[in-house]
């Protein structure tokens, strides 16, 4: 099975909604990031792609870990991500090859989500409300 290995970012509100992009001529919502590129550290690829897609600032807070999923739009990948809790400086906007960006709470069951957000992601996330509260 063929590997793609990417940087992703875990990216809340106040409310504690995640923030998720569709990139053009795909079905999956899934988190901002992207592809390492030669020699570029995940830390550093996932600060590009985070104003590359959506245009903003952004500091990473914590390295979440890294993972192995299917990969949401390309059938016999698999996913290697280097997952990132990430603080952005501004409102997001769309840039790049995105056509769609939203804030989901951890609950949704409508948006097509992207199987490391499903799997991983948003149990992490429940995981800290949880020891947060």
């Amino acid at each position: 099975m063929k590997k793609i290995t990417v940087a992703a970012a875990v990216i809340l509100n106040k409310e504690y909604e995640l923030l998720v992009v569709r990139k053009q001529n795909t079905q999956y919502f899934m988190q901002v990031g992207g592809k390492l590129e030669i020699d570029e550290p995940p830390e550093q690829t996932i600060i590009r792609e985070i104003q590359e897609e959506i245009g903003c600032e952004a500091q990473v807070e914590q390295f979440i870990g890294r993972f192995e999923t299917q990969a949401a739009n390309e059938p016999d990948h698999e996913l290697i991500s280097y997952l990132y809790l990430v603080a952005i400086a501004q409102s997001p906007r769309i840039a790049a090859e995105i056509a769609e960006m939203k804030w989901v709470r951890l609950d949704d069951q409508t948006t097509l989500l992207a199987p490391l957000t499903r799997e991983i992601v948003i149990p992490w996330c429940e995981q800290q409300l949880l020891e947060k509260n």
